[in-house]
């Protein structure tokens, strides 16, 4: 892992900071990403949920391309895909239209091996059992069209590029952490993870009592007064 990290480098370390990931929302990490000089990790706003209310996990990229083709299947996607981990997302680029890059066996054979969700800049189907599986998908689009002779895995666990929200794009690297939620998906490089988690844990509580302020009667402006601006 590139980080170095103790609390995320064993797989119960790594679980922990998915749990507390999940209890933060990507507003906060995003404005403690502007505080750490990295404003640009926020990916583009037309990737949203498919399936989940929340994404949360450490990235396993693959990569792909739209390119016509013989044959009934993919090995390479099947190799990719039988190599994800525990609390791992994976997160597919390629910039695909119109096809379907992940459906629901591909969802049941990455769960079984623990991943905890997809994050896609193309399109998914098998929306509705997707969400009885209860399993995590954002993406930029759903379609019923097959990618058998249309597209295949060139590549993965190696940097990719998403379009992002604030700039063309996003680079996500193996062992980043992704987070996405109904505000939308961002990532933290992994080197960031830590720092990144602990600030905005502190943010969170911050928001927390300031509704608990304003609750029992307090103005906003007393607020802000008493517990700054978030």
């Amino acid at each position: 892992m590139s980080d170095g990290s103790e609390m995320s480098a064993t797989g119960a370390g790594r679980r922990a900071v998915r749990t507390r990931f999940l209890a933060v929302d990507t507003s906060n990490v995003a404005d403690v990403l502007d505080e750490r000089g990295l404003p640009h990790q926020a990916l583009h706003p037309g990737i949203g949920p498919l399936s989940g209310e929340r994404l949360a996990g450490w990235a396993y990229t693959i990569e792909e391309e739209s390119v016509g083709y013989s044959g009934t299947g993919d090995p390479a996607k099947m190799r990719a895909c039988g190599e994800i981990g525990q609390d791992e997302v994976s997160v597919w680029s390629g910039g695909g239209e119109g096809i379907c890059y992940f459906g629901e066996l591909i969802a049941l054979g990455m769960a079984e091996r623990g991943s905890v969700g997809a994050l896609l800049d193309a399109g998914a189907r098998d929306v509705r059992w997707l969400r009885e599986h209860g399993f995590p998908v954002f993406a930029r689009y759903r379609t019923p069209i097959q990618s058998i002779g249309r597209w295949r895995v060139t590549g993965w666990q190696r940097p990719v590029r998403l379009p992002g929200a604030t700039t063309p794009w996003v680079q996500v690297r193996p062992c980043d952490f992704v987070l996405a939620d109904a505000d939308g998906a961002l990532i933290v490089p992994a080197e960031q993870v830590e720092p990144v988690l602990t600030r905005a844990e502190e943010l969170t509580e911050v928001e927390a009592r300031i509704r608990t302020a304003l609750g029992e009667g307090s103005t906003l402006a007393e607020c802000l007064e008493r517990f700054g601006h978030v």
